[in-house]
């Protein structure tokens, strides 16, 4: 068996792949997105649900072809220029499309018509690519799922899942009828429906239920041998597909796991272990003719977190363990709130080969990124990068040819107010790795893992040292991380946990940092009446203890909303000392449009304010979302609360310390004059080329003067998990 890569080789791909030299080994870096909305026609809303699920090349790489189940529908997307995709087109279906395929000018669609789980059906589409009609179907007599079509064209196999109902007594297996394996061969230039082959895939012992295979996804070598996992019974079988023999069945085995992150519990812990995790594999690609390799998901009751590699004669070569998650949740991606589950639940795979190497993408849904792995490394894959994908990355497709990477992530909030379902497009060229732009190191012990950073502080003196706080999403964890900015990505390289006699502080939503140039630090915590949960000030020591409380005065909580305190700086020191806060949205006391800048100092308890004028919002709202003071300024980032194409404001502005004379909170406050420094919508944009997200959450400028930006992931919760981590330019 071939040993798992190594904690010091993991953290070496991290650390070092966004530091290689123009004239090195090229990397993977995406390049576009494409918006699966843009592909509705035109008499419908453009805020229905779409989707993009599995996704195929066309063979000259030009068109992308994708599975749109919400939409019932085949899309189309024009990549002859990649870093411009364009909508072009869709093919409706009477069903729902599982999974699609291309061979010469032909898509193969399954789609799922079934009436009930106990009534399933469907047919097996084959669309004209260039008139995008449907041409013809073969009836597959139950739901389809998987759809993949050989090298040589000569064969389309359809994993036939039947699916389980989950409601039905706890979805437990067996559940009537069973699924199966369909071959139908591919005569000039189509589907020969009449030779449409069942393939049995029952009364295989070692499965979990033997009489209800639930086959879940196909993949077809050079020698016509379908692979088939069933993914509930945590198996794996070989079929002749020529003759429709089954060659070898065999189950996927068990996993031990150590280091990881067992709980949901608003905090992230990898000290955890578990024992005996079925795989459950879910996709299943070749890599060459004689080993393939599972993501193992989980769907029923497993789901060991990683991927494993196989013989076609069932011997396990590797096992990645835990590995692929801990390198997940070293960039800020690892999902709290699946902890409990499957973790980050990697569920899709690509292979393909790029320059002189044979790479194995491996994609997790929930953490909602791809790893790159070298596969011609004697010992192991190896780990080369990280890559930022949308939400919930389901398939993607390798176009060598073309040097492009393309991943579809299916999941649409729109209808809800969030990010589209987006396709992304990745570059095999020479260059630096643009991601990740901050990452803990993945052999620290016990791992750090990280997210939804929300403040941003320098230290006074160490211009490579910055200080950044999470938020409310880690309730039972919140900390203070030190960063070394002078690495590529910058390195977490410790965690301060702030607690309350020696306990973790519970009920804090960190919204800001400060630091208080006696080895502790200022915070400031967001808080939320409806859930009696206090704004708040707090003063820590180096260890992360509370040894100061402030609470806010009475006469401005009366007035009070959730939308509190986003940053918090300070100005002067010892008696002289003020601290500045920064408050997000206006209050129930303010003038529409107009927030409060709240000023406090320690010495005498007075608490004062200025009043600060916001832009006007296309859409939504405009707040504040960070206060740091350098020099002669304050300078203060203006967000709106927008994602992708609908956001417009993400700004950082100035305000001279000589404007901010606070008058006492009740009173008339004046109001500031600022100034546009820098418009940081255009950096969000070009950091990696994805599409923006909404929360730029914190800035700061360090000792040497070099301004950093830094935005929060919402700790992958609907949320790509891209943690920004960049630069700024002082325009102004």
């Amino acid at each position: 068996m071939k040993l798992r890569l190594t904690g010091a080789a993991l953290s070496a791909a991290l650390l070092a792949s966004a530091a290689i030299p123009a004239s090195a080994e090229p990397v993977f870096n995406r390049i576009a997105v494409f918006n699966v909305a843009e592909n509705l026609p035109s008499d419908m809303d453009v805020m229905s649900a779409t989707s993009a699920e599995i996704i195929t090349a066309t063979e000259d790489g030009n068109m992308l072809v994708y599975s749109d189940s919400p939409l019932e529908a085949v899309g189309f997307v024009d990549i002859t220029d990649p870093r411009a995709p364009k909508a072009a087109g869709t093919v409706k279906l009477d069903g729902e499309p599982t999974s699609v395929a291309v061979s010469g000018a032909k898509a193969y669609v399954g789609v799922n018509t079934s009436e009930s789980f106990t009534a399933p059906f469907g047919f097996l589409g084959v669309i004209d690519i260039a008139s995008q009609t449907l041409e013809a179907k073969c009836d597959l007599g139950g739901q389809p799922d998987s759809v993949a079509v050989s090298p040589d064209g000569a064969i389309v196999a359809i994993a036939i899942e039947n699916e389980r109902d989950e409601d039905l007594n706890d979805g437990e297996i067996p559940q009537m009828p069973a699924g199966d394996l369909v071959i139908i061969a591919l005569n000039d230039g189509g589907a020969d429906c009449a030779t449409t082959k069942h393939v049995a895939m029952t009364g295989f012992d070692e499965m979990t239920a033997p009489s209800d295979p639930e086959p879940e996804f196909v993949d077809i070598n050079d020698d016509n041998e379908i692979v088939v996992t069933l993914q509930e019974n945590n198996g794996i079988v070989i079929v002749d597909g020529n003759t429709g023999e089954v060659k070898n069945h065999f189950a996927a085995g068990t996993v031990d796991l150590a280091g990881i992150d067992t709980e949901r519990d608003g905090r992230l812990d990898f000290t955890g272990s578990l024992t005996g995790i079925p795989r459950e594999p879910d996709t299943v690609k070749w890599l060459d003719n004689d080993r393939f390799v599972i993501a193992n998901e989980g769907d029923y009751k497993g789901g060991s977190r990683g991927f494993s590699i196989f013989s076609d004669t069932g011997e396990l070569l590797y096992e990645a363990g835990a590995s692929f998650e801990r390198a997940v949740a070293s960039i800020g991606h690892f999902p709290d709130k699946r902890a409990g589950k499957k973790g980050v639940e990697p569920e899709g795979l690509i292979t393909g080969r790029f320059g002189d190497n044979n790479y194995l993408f491996v994609m997790s849904e929930r953490g909602s990124v791809v790893g790159v792995y070298n596969d011609d490394v004697q010992d192991a894959p190896e780990l080369m990068q990280l890559l930022p994908s949308g939400i919930a990355p389901e398939s993607g497709v390798a176009i060598p040819a073309r040097n492009l990477l393309v991943t579809a992530n299916e999941e649409d909030l729109g209808p809800d107010g969030g990010v589209r379902a987006h396709v992304m497009l990745y570059a095999y060229e020479e260059g630096e790795a643009d991601y990740p732009q901050i990452a803990s190191d993945v052999n620290h012990d016990p791992l750090i893992g990280f997210g939804a950073l929300s403040g941003l502080a320098a230290d006074p003196e160490d211009a490579s040292r910055l200080y950044a706080v999470n938020d409310s999403f880690y309730s039972a964890q919140p900390s203070v991380f030190i960063i070394d900015a002078s690495r590529k990505p910058a390195l977490i390289t410790d965690a301060i946990r702030v607690t309350r006699d020696g306990q973790p502080a519970e009920k804090l939503d960190l919204e800001g940092v400060a630091v208080d140039g006696n080895g502790g630090f200022w915070l400031a915590s967001e808080g939320h009446p409806d859930k009696e949960v206090p704004h708040r000030v707090l003063h820590i020591d180096g260890t992360g203890e509370i040894t100061e409380t402030i609470n806010l005065p009475d006469e401005l909580l009366a007035n009070q909303t959730r939308f509190g305190m986003e940053g918090i700086t300070t100005v002067g020191e010892g008696d002289d000392l003020t601290l500045w806060m920064a408050v997000q949205r206006e209050w129930g006391d303010d003038e529409k449009g107009f927030v409060k800048l709240l000023a406090y100092t320690p010495a005498t308890g007075e608490w004062g304010a200025v009043s600060y004028p916001l832009e006007t919002p296309e859409k939504g709202w405009i707040g504040l979302s960070e206060i740091s003071v350098n020099g002669d300024n304050a300078y203060i980032i203006e967000r709106d609360n927008q994602i992708g194409e609908a956001a417009k404001v993400k700004k950082l502005y100035k305000v001279a310390l000589s404007d901010m004379k606070p008058a006492p909170i009740g009173a008339e406050l004046p109001v500031v004059q600022k100034e546009e420094v820098t418009d940081l919508l255009p950096l969000m944009k070009s950091a990696t080329n994805g599409y923006v997200v909404d929360k730029i959450e914190g800035f700061t400028i360090a000792a040497d003067g070099t301004a950093y930006a830094v935005t929060d992931n919402d700790g992958v919760d609907d949320s790509s998990g891209e943690t920004l981590f960049f630069k700024v330019p002082m325009t102004q």
